[in-house]
């Protein structure tokens, strides 16, 4: 049995400095992989996240 993939737009904006980030990503099993790992103030657990299908 094989996972569905589904390709998606994420946007990811910190809250701390305000940064915004638009990115792609993958939805897998509930959960949404798109590489990201910090901001650029160091920030690296509060962030608002919206995802938007292709």
């Amino acid at each position: 049995m094989t996972a569905v993939t589904t390709r998606v737009k994420v946007t990811i904006r910190c809250r701390h400095c305000g940064e915004k980030f638009v990115l792609k990503g993958r939805k897998e099993k509930g959960r949404v992989d798109t590489g990201f790992k910090m901001c650029i103030c160091n920030n690296i657990s509060d962030f608002h996240i919206e995802t938007q299908d292709f």
